[in-house]
This record gives C-alpha cells, structure tokens and sequence, in this order.
C-alpha cells in the first residue's frame, strides 16, 4: 500500500498513479493496474531524472550477444539452480536462435512482437509451456534493457499467452486405498514416503529433502525446510546433471505440517533404523534419495497395486482433493500444501470446490424439503375468510 509522502494514488477508475518531479521543476506522471507496476515505473523515472537521459544500448552488442551476456552476469548465482535451468533452457532454445536470425540482431518493438507471435503460433507447444517461454523472455528484456529509452513501452506491450485450465490427475479412493495397501506390504521401507504424501501433501523434493531432525515425535510434526533437485550442472567438471538441496519453492512453502498418528507410528518404527537425526529418511545416509529413484519405485507401486500409471504429483493433487472432500477449509489446505496465496488453491482445485458446493446446496435443499413436510398449517378460529 502506497505511504505518505511517495506521490502514489489510486485514482477513481481503479487505476494507480505516479508522478515525480523532473529537473525542470514539472512533474512528470505514470499509470498502471497495480500499486507494484506503478511504483517500478516511478523508480525508473527517477533514475531518469538523476541521470539527465536514459541509457542506450550497447550498440557493439546484437541482441543475442545481450541475452547470452544475461545468462552469465551472475544471475546463476541469485536465483535457484532450478530456475536458472529453466531460464537457461528458454533463452538457448528459444529467444536467442530466433534473434541470431538475419534481420533480428537488435531488439526493436517489431523484432519483440515478432519473436512472441512464433512462439504464439507453435502448434507443437503447449499453452503453458508458450506462457513460460514469453514470461522468461519478459524477465531477461527487462533486464537487459533496463533503463534505456523506450524500455517501459516495450516491456508493456509484450502479453502473455492465455494460461490453459489443465486436468489434473487424480487417484480414486479406490485406487488410493489400492496403492496404500501396496505401499504397506512393500518389502521396500522407502514406499512409506508414498503414504506420507498422500496423508500430507508434500512434494516429491521436499519428500526426497526430508531429514528425520525434521519430525518432531511429541509434538507430531514435520518441517518442511528443503527441496532436492537434480539439475543442468553448469559447472565444467562433473557430470551433465547434479543433484542439488536447496530451499523449497517459495517462502510459503517453508512450513509445519501436522502429522497422523498413524503415519507417526510408522515412522517412528523405522526411524529405529537411522544413524542419526541428520540422515535424510529415505536414503537412510548423509546424501539424499535422488527423486528420479523414487519415480522409479512409485512406478512398481502403481504396477503392484494395480493402478493406471499416473505423475507423482497425483499423489498432492489427490491430498488436496480429499481434504477439501472432508470439508477442510482453503485457507488451512493453502497453508499445509505450502502455496504463495490462496488464489493459486482457489484456481487449481476449482472443480474440486465446485463439488463441495453442490453438496452444501444439496443440504439446503434437503433442509427445505424436511421443512416443508413437516409444517403443519391447520386452520382456526383466527383465520377470517372474505
């Protein structure tokens, strides 16, 4: 929210507004949707007005050379390892061959809506996938040309594709039940991750990151303090992957979670074989299971239980479902999944929701017939007829 003094408002028609002062005592004004767009906008004005004009381009440099530039400025060093190889991934596939391209070399508002009209109309990408490449794109060029003249307008006029409202997979209470039961008779103890998925929700990397020092047996907890990931290994020795540990998805995702007793039972059982609180739980050891194993193992289960093969995240998907099944309610399930906001448990389980409120009218109507069956409306003596 703006504070006093920052020269920020909301204006009548939802917009916000900007205005800083130039050098020549005018004051110079900007807008947009949200208090964060209005408030960058107003930090780059600012650098404006202390720098007397905006910066240009290296001219020596052609497009690409600036991406590639992008890729090695440190940024490796200043995000996950996870992201940096999805931003890898994009700029090399994508954005840099297609400004390597003759008539491409500079970065011009033609040669940007160009580059995010191919992608656009790349049949063999998906709607998500389209949504990430022109955001990743969007990310770098703003980087890139930061400052610059032109740089606000630019950046503006890039839109990102429409984000596709995906299926997801999710296990039946019959199949769940078909997989617990294998789990359990496993002659494998790591399968009881499987269950501490479906009974809390984590995700593959922090099952995978999990140290035993991370359950609390008397307070019945688990903390979710980290993630493990097997990346691009950027570095020149080593293998073309590494298996990282890092932090979790988000801020949000760094959380306690409640445990069953029955899963604390469980646990404790084959805790008895651990060395001590600082081996991770699945491999046992001072190294973590790397996930792409446990895939391989989830894959068994399914085939032993009997079940369709499925992604791993089904087991998160299917926690979530269930819970909201159960009448837990989306602020509770949004904090135990570890999610940034509400609004992100709001849009993936819709359907989910939907559900739950066709049961709640269903009660109502139930509730009205009851009523109406059991009223009784016999006439008497006050009841005065024309």
């Amino acid at each position: 929210m703006p504070r006093r003094g920052e020269n920020i408002y909301k204006r009548k028609d939802g917009r916000w507004e900007c205005r800083v002062l130039k050098s020549d005592g005018k004051y110079q004004y900007a807008y947009a949707k949200t208090y964060k767009e209005v408030k960058d906008k107003k930090n780059m004005l600012q650098e404006y007005a202390k720098s007397g004009e905006p910066k240009s381009v290296n001219a020596s440099q052609s497009a690409a050379q600036l991406f590639e530039s992008w890729l090695r400025s440190g940024l490796a060093d200043r995000i996950k390892p996870s992201t940096y190889e999805s931003y890898y991934r994009c700029l090399t596939k994508y954005v840099i061959p297609f400004f390597k391209e003759v008539g491409n070399s500079r970065i011009t508002e033609v040669q940007v809506a160009q580059f995010v009209k191919q992608i656009n109309d790349t049949p063999s990408l998906s709607e998500s996938y389209k949504r990430k490449i022109v955001s990743i794109f969007k990310t770098a060029l703003r980087d890139v040309l930061k400052g610059t003249a032109g740089y606000t307008q630019l950046i503006e006029a890039i839109r990102l594709p429409k984000a596709e409202t995906a299926a997801i997979q999710v296990f039946t209470i019959k199949e769940q039940r078909l997989i617990e039961n294998a789990a359990i008779n496993s002659e494998d103890s790591r399968a009881l991750g499987i269950l501490l998925c479906f009974y809390t929700g984590i995700r593959l990397g922090e099952l995978c990151a999990l140290k035993w020092g991370d359950i609390d047996f008397e307070a019945g907890t688990m903390s979710i303090k980290r993630t493990v990931s097997r990346n691009k290994n950027f570095q020149s020795d080593g293998g073309k992957t590494a298996l990282l540990v890092g932090m979790p998805k988000s801020q949000k995702s760094v959380r306690k979670i409640p445990l069953p007793d029955f899963l604390l039972e469980m646990s404790s059982k084959m805790k008895m074989y651990a060395e001590n609180e600082n081996c991770y739980v699945l491999s046992g050891a001072s190294e973590p299971l790397d996930p792409r194993t446990y895939q391989r193992l989830f894959k068994k289960i399914l085939e032993a239980a009997g079940v369709k093969k499925r992604k791993f995240h089904a087991i998160r998907h299917t926690f979530a479902t269930r819970a909201l099944e159960l009448g837990v309610d989306i602020k509770t399930l949004s904090e135990i999944l570890g999610h940034t906001n509400v609004s992100i448990t709001l849009n993936t389980y819709a359907h989910s929701l939907m559900e739950q409120k066709k049961k709640a009218i269903d009660k109502l109507n139930e509730m009205h017939v009851i009523q109406m069956e059991s009223a009784s409306f016999a006439v008497t003596d006050l009841v005065v007829t024309a």
